[in-house]
């Protein structure tokens, strides 16, 4: 990346760090339509009625046009074809047939950052205030439950720097809470400790249970949770931003390694039954993102370009050892599924 391109990208982008975890937030829609007025520079379905109608992926647009930043769809069986937008502005979002989840940056003289429910057709039903800087979403297959994972300071145990906030809610409904506040078992034991992080939600079948990545003590764990119990016990250590497949059998995540001094995340697929883990070193990128399973086989994620500031892809890798990377969604982040 040349020098210039670095420095748009960090006037763009904002960088966190949490005990370890790099999560960025690309700058929110406004600021980019205010000031890039072209339509946009991929094909167009100009029938809005089909980003609410079959199975598709839901994504936000990051096309520097006068489009960026509002929430897109192009059908499932045609992921590079024509995509049909919605005038929603999100920053982070997710979506089942019923429900959308909708993270966002709310820019003014006091910046505020909200969570917005959509019902199908993207009315709102819902809008709730978030603490801090919107990094995660998570509906349940059912959309009845979503959750938010949000940046924050002011921890008292964090001098300085951000911590993070998780929450899930009844959609809507109410708060069930910050996870933090669960009962916290690791390998076995009944631990509270006061560093500890919680992000990366996603949901099983039963409306009850759910999984996560718990940080404490510079170590990061798998945990199931359970809503009405409400304890998160510890499956498998160094698993961060876990994604449940669609047959509830294994975990897709990413996987933190040491390169150069630095850390940097590999995808990879964890087996619930087994413990076996498959790193998917054929993707030779930093992929710092929450993945999504497109089928039983393949993981999207959202790359950013090195020399296009602010524009993110969304690529696809099959679960097998040695597959390549393909790019699916030119101009995309943060991809739903809807089967």
């Amino acid at each position: 990346m040349s020098q210039r391109a670095r420095i748009a990208l960090f006037l763009t982008v904002v960088f966190v760090v949490v005990g370890g975890v790099t999560a960025y937030v690309v700058t929110s829609a406004s600021d980019y339509q205010r000031k890039h007025d072209r339509p946009p520079s991929v094909a167009i379905d100009d029938d809005p009625a089909l980003a609410a109608t079959g199975p598709r992926i839901v994504f936000r647009h990051t096309g520097v046009d006068e489009s960026y930043g509002l929430v897109a769809t192009v059908p499932l069986d045609d992921p590079g074809g024509p995509r049909a937008f919605t005038d929603v502005a999100c920053d982070r979002v997710d979506a089942t047939a019923d429900e959308a989840s909708c993270l966002r940056i709310e820019r003014g003289v006091v910046t505020k950052y909200s969570l917005t429910e959509y019902d199908a057709d993207w009315q709102p039903v819902e809008k709730v205030s978030l603490p801090g800087i919107p990094s995660r979403t998570r509906l349940s297959p059912d959309g009845t439950l979503v959750s938010s994972t949000t940046f924050v300071s002011g921890h008292t145990y964090m001098q300085v720097g951000f911590s993070t906030a998780t929450e899930i809610r009844d959609v809507g409904g109410s708060s069930h809470g910050n996870l933090e506040k669960f009962d916290l078992v690791l390998h076995g034991k009944p631990t509270a400790p006061r560093d500890r992080n919680i992000w990366g939600v996603t949901f099983t079948d039963d409306d009850n249970t759910f999984y996560a990545t718990v940080g404490t003590g510079g170590e990061t764990y798998l945990v199931r949770g359970d809503l009405a119990a409400r304890t998160l016990t510890s499956v498998a250590d160094h698993v961060e931003c876990p994604s449940l497949s669609p047959d509830g059998r294994r975990i897709g995540f990413k996987q933190a390694t040491d390169r150069d001094g630095q850390t940097w995340w590999t995808p990879a697929v964890l087996d619930l039954a087994t413990g076996e883990r498959t790193v998917l070193a054929g993707e030779t990128r930093n992929v710092d993102d929450q993945v999504e399973w497109l089928d039983g086989d393949t993981l999207l994620y959202g790359l950013a370009r090195d020399d296009e500031a602010g524009v993110t892809d969304v690529w696809q890798l099959d679960t097998r050892a040695d597959a390549k990377p393909r790019l699916l969604i030119e101009q995309a982040w943060s991809p739903a599924v809807v089967r």
